[in-house]
């Protein structure tokens, strides 16, 4: 059918009554931080239909943290199914937060798995050119390797680093 955007008002609205599923398609650890009370996570890389929990004259509402992601999982259940009629919250938990609409935050702070990425890139270049400069010029490859993999992960689509924090006991 379609994707439909939706804004954090109507949402709520509809969650009051009990006519909706919402889906995050965020990562566990961004889940775990801030929620919407009755979202299911389902991260955008393990979206199918297949997944979903039933409907039964439900509408079907995916979120992510800005709205990027959400859209593509959108698009993604929209190709498995072209049937489905689909909600896309516009702007994500951010313009959910942003209305004044309520979220269930963890007592623990957990940071993103991108974020989790980019500090450890980093400080791994940051480090290693002081390295290079002030000890040896051999360290140039530390931050030579790094930004080789990130060479790699925008061309490929494919971040090692990212799958390797991922599997780290604090994102379990």
């Amino acid at each position: 059918m379609a994707i439909h955007k939706i804004d954090a008002k109507t949402l709520q609205n509809w969650l009051d009554k009990d006519q909706v599923v919402l889906i995050d398609v965020r990562e566990e650890a961004e889940h775990r931080n801030q929620k919407i009370n009755g979202a299911k996570l389902i991260p955008l890389g393990k979206i199918s239909k297949k997944d979903l929990p039933e409907l039964k004259n439900k509408k079907l509402v995916i979120h992510c943290q800005a709205g990027r992601r959400s859209q593509s999982a959108c698009e993604k259940l929209l190709q498995e199914d072209s049937n489905l009629e689909i909600y896309n919250l516009e702007g994500g938990i951010n313009s959910w937060c942003g209305s004044g609409c309520n979220v269930i935050k963890s007592k623990n702070f957990f940071l993103a798995l991108d974020r989790q990425v980019q500090l450890t890139i980093g400080s791994f270049v940051f480090f290693g050119s002081l390295l290079t400069y002030f000890i040896d010029l051999k360290f140039v490859f530390i931050p030579a390797f790094f930004g080789a993999g990130l060479i790699f992960a925008g061309l490929s689509g494919l971040c090692l680093l990212a799958n390797l924090i991922a599997k780290m006991p604090w994102n379990k």
